[in-house]
């Protein structure tokens, strides 16, 4: 049976292209959407772009007849705009007021009382679905193809149990084949002795030999850092190896994601030169009330923003001794000069090795030969994730970096993540690569505070 599917504002500012997702229902937008849409359509973000891709195809629909009266869309259904809500909206009672949220939800108890077919509440607010089904609506979320179960979110890494005798093979041969193994390409693996468990070797899967291999640099002090857990040792792994072209790191705050993927770039840089530069951006994303517009130069206004990763770049240089070499393209001597922590940072963005950018300027941008490191990627859309990607030119690494269960967009949740879509995407490619970290490593106080509040 046909339905009649209503939209709110936010499904058609999330995906432009959902009244086309619809089957052959009627898709059906109040008026009041179009004027929000409106509001929206000069911003220079991806919800502006969203809204003007919506009023495109609204009004390529628009040839094909009166708008009011439905028009057929490609998918089988038909399109309506609802204008018809006579002097005044049906409001069940005071408190809801004439707000958009209102009118709409309004227009949609109006379509119900209209028409004989169901009528079903489309929005991707929570608050707005409690107020629809209290004043006798069928609502629902509208979750995209993309959206993926965080609970069942690829992980990245599997435990196996073998014998004895296999983890002996391993550790001495430095290899292990993987028949009988169902596992992903570049999927980390820790072996278990099945007789004692406490007795484990760690590697990851390589697809195109077949087997499963030790990890690099496992014990290895990059730039400072070590690993302090498994999971830390499977990313320091992935980030070393220059085959694996896309590394995303989940985990909660403080497991070492973004420390360890600065202190991999700037080994990859500065130490083996397999990179010409290291950059390293996170989308401007404030944590409660926004600052508002902060003056002097554009580094200026985005350093508060970008101070996390300076706090990163400081703390490695700390651990490596606060002893620079004098890096350069044309490094002839080993010298070591002693310079403060900020002074370092600035000498290696002076010689063009590190680079601190907001995603703001990244658009249209060409980045070949650089290891790239995107934080805070969980606060990204999947368009905007793939706009980041497809910038990477010949030879530059892409590392995302992020926790899903901290969004800080209010249009996103963790099923729509860019970061979380990109996890799920990429998981079979022989390029990518993936580990969730699960222990903090900041300080016990941070480990406490991130499993208690």
């Amino acid at each position: 049976m046909k339905k009649n599917f209503v939209f709110d504002t936010n499904v058609l500012l999330n995906d432009p292209h959902a009244i086309l997702k619809f089957g052959d229902n009627n898709v059906v937008i109040p008026i009041t959407v179009i004027e929000e849409l409106d509001k929206f359509k000069r911003d220079l973000n991806t919800i502006g772009r969203n809204a003007r891709e919506v009023a495109r195809l609204i009004d390529r629909y628009r040839d094909e007849g009166n708008l009011s009266k439905g028009v057929p869309l490609d998918s089988g259904g038909k399109l309506k705009v609802l204008t018809d809500l006579g002097k005044e909206p049906p409001l069940p009672f005071p408190t809801l007021g004439k707000t958009a949220d209102s009118l709409i939800l309004a227009a949609a108890l109006k379509l119900k009382k209209m028409e004989d077919l169901p009528v079903v509440f489309v929005t991707r607010d929570i608050n707005l679905r409690i107020r629809a089904d209290a004043v006798g609506l069928k609502a629902v979320n509208y979750e995209e193809e993309d959206s993926v179960s965080i609970e069942e979110m690829y992980s990245g890494n599997v435990d196996i149990e073998v014998s004895g005798e296999s983890v002996r093979e391993f550790l001495e041969k430095g290899q292990l084949a993987a028949d009988g193994f169902e596992l992903l390409p570049n999927q980390c693996v820790t072996l278990i002795d099945n007789k004692d468990p406490n007795r484990i070797a760690l590697g990851r899967y390589h697809n195109k030999e077949g087997k499963i291999l030790p990890l690099k640099g496992e014990n290895e002090e990059i730039w400072g850092i070590t690993s302090r857990n498994k999971e830390q040792s499977f990313t320091i792994d992935l980030l070393l190896d220059d085959s694996v072209t896309v590394v995303t790191l989940a985990g909660k705050a403080g497991t070492g994601k973004t420390l360890l993927a600065i202190a991999a770039g700037l080994k990859k840089i500065a130490d083996e030169r397999a990179y010409a530069k290291l950059m390293v951006a996170r989308p401007i994303m404030p944590m409660g009330k926004d600052l508002g517009y902060l003056p002097g130069e554009v580094g200026e206004k985005i350093k508060p923003w970008m101070q996390p990763i300076y706090d990163n770049l400081e703390l490695i240089l700390a651990a490596k001794g606060s002893e620079l070499d004098e890096y350069g393209p044309k490094r002839q001597s080993r010298k070591k000069t002693k310079r403060p922590l900020n002074e370092g940072i600035r000498r290696l963005e002076d010689l063009g090795i590190l680079e601190v950018e907001a995603l703001t300027y990244i658009r249209g941008r060409s980045l070949p030969q650089q290891f790239l490191i995107i934080d805070e990627a969980q606060n990204l859309t999947h368009h905007e994730v793939k706009t980041i990607i497809t910038r990477a030119g010949q030879g530059t690494k892409v590392v995302l970096t992020g926790d899903p269960y901290q969004i800080d967009s209010p249009f996103l949740e963790s099923t729509t993540s860019g970061l979380t879509i990109v996890v799920e995407r990429f998981k079979g490619q022989e390029i990518a690569g993936h580990v969730t970290l699960v222990k903090g490593e900041r300080s016990p106080l941070a480990e406490l505070a991130s499993d208690l509040l």
